[in-house]
């Protein structure tokens, strides 16, 4: 089976290939074929994948190319987790948004809509491309803003593509270890958008034990959640949100605590980041050693100022060895060998939310087999969670809008519209702002 991973010069593509290294099962991926536009970057984590696959045996085979098309031409499943802009960009989205006293977080208030902005057109692009020389293949969208890049890709691959995020997972993982349970034997029920979801509760043999962690404030602090949203508002939602709803519960303090660091993640990461790349330039570097001892600073320091602002303290060891390629190979497994599972994943509603279209994507627990995945269908979300659901989702739409029609005046709405962004004229100067700094925006007229 073949594997593509689109931006596979990306630092947490070894993440991924360490995942399938694990896998010896019939049916599993034999080949990988890594596409990105910059190959100083597929060099060193070629060097990365090839040192991690030293003693393996029948480690998947692992080729490179900064030809598109060469790279899906026979692709079963593709990989999608590319970053246009680069962390520079990413850097600048933080910086132009912060000057205007707004959030610049890459997935979430202006950050977000910014990038959105810049990657559809490029991901609509792929799945285009996909559709005519492997239209056979599954798309697994890990680019952010995963649940809007996704939509945008569905409108060209219909359910074929489905994002993946591991904050869910790892949200659901720390409530059942909280309260003594296997995650993976427990279910959990989630709803919302990506990076705006809540978990509603926690059923073990058929018993919601979420109430039990709701109703003991110590235990309710005693894990990463509870120390970064207070015991005492958990108990007021009556739900365990996503981490990234800090940004919203708290916000003034979080754009003051990013206004105040001396440098922001994104900067952080473009100059840690700048500092392994440049270092895999000397053929005689170590490349795993490297780049085991960045990401292990990378996944220490995520979300820092956020629980800084709260007091949460540092990260636990169990959330500090990633996911999300669990999360992909399992849907690998299930759809190529029909291993029915189920999965937090990002998929089009169907009807899922009756807030919401049936096209709009939502991430749910889904049912997955070898005819893809199937959202489960979940409660109504209480009105403080359908408010942000909807207000969210209309702003994406207008970046969906802005995308396809190269309107200027749709952007703006985006901007103007998400209830992080507080003003029109904030939002004219965000657009000023990010089309100045992205030549990837130029379309906007």
């Amino acid at each position: 089976m073949r594997l593509t991973i689109l931006g596979g010069g990306g630092f947490r593509v070894p993440l991924v290939y360490g995942a399938l290294l694990g896998d010896r099962a019939e049916g599993r991926v034999t080949d990988v074929v890594l596409h990105d536009v910059d190959t100083a970057r597929l060099s060193a984590v070629t060097r990365v994948l090839a040192e991690r696959a030293a003693g393996v045996p029948d480690a998947p085979e692992v080729t490179a190319t900064t030809d598109l098309d060469e790279a899906l031409r026979g692709a079963d499943f593709v990989f999608s987790a590319i970053r246009v802009g680069g962390l520079e960009g990413r850097a600048d989205d933080e910086r132009v948004a912060l000057a205007e006293g707004v959030l610049g977080q890459e997935t979430v208030g202006a950050g977000g809509v910014a990038y959105g902005l810049r990657t559809v057109p490029v991901a609509v692009d792929i799945a285009r491309r996909v559709a005519r020389l492997a239209p056979d293949a599954w798309v697994i969208n890990f680019t952010n803003p995963a649940g809007l890049v996704t939509e945008a890709m569905s409108r060209h691959l219909g359910d074929r593509v489905i994002g993946i995020c591991d904050s869910p997972v790892g949200l659901g993982r720390r409530v059942a270890r909280v309260l003594g349970a296997d995650p993976d034997r427990a279910w959990i029920d989630y709803v919302g958008l990506n990076h705006l979801g809540w978990v509603r509760g926690l059923r073990v043999a058929g018993r919601d034990e979420l109430p039990r962690l709701l109703a003991d404030p110590a235990l309710l602090g005693s894990f990463e959640e509870g120390r970064l949203f207070g015991p005492e508002w958990l108990r007021s939602l009556g739900a365990i949100p996503n981490e990234y709803l800090h940004y919203y519960y708290f916000n003034r303090e979080t754009v003051r605590a990013y206004q105040e660091a001396d440098r922001t993640r994104g900067a952080f990461l473009r100059d840690q980041q700048a500092r392994f790349y440049d270092e895999m330039r000397r053929p005689e570097a170590p490349a795993l050693a490297a780049w085991d001892r960045t990401r292990a600073e990378r996944e220490a320091t995520y979300m820092a100022e956020n629980r800084e602002t709260a007091g949460a303290g540092e990260r636990e060891a169990d959330d500090l060895s990633g996911g999300y390629e669990k999360v992909a190979l399992a849907l690998m497994r299930a759809v190529a060998r029909d291993e029915r599972t189920t999965l937090i994943l990002n998929v089009r509603n169907r009807g899922t939310l009756s807030v919401l279209d049936a096209d709009a994507v939502i991430e749910v627990p889904c049912l997955v087999d070898a005819n893809g995945a199937h959202p489960v269908a979940v409660d109504p979300l209480p009105g403080h969670a359908t408010g942000l659901v909807c207000s969210v989702k209309a702003v994406e739409r207008e970046v969906l809008a802005a995308a396809d029609s190269g309107s200027r005046a749709a952007a703006v709405r985006a901007f103007a519209l998400h209830p992080l962004v507080d003003s029109v004229n904030v939002a004219h100067r965000l657009v000023d702002g990010y089309t100045a700094v992205h030549p990837g925006l130029g379309y906007l007229r």
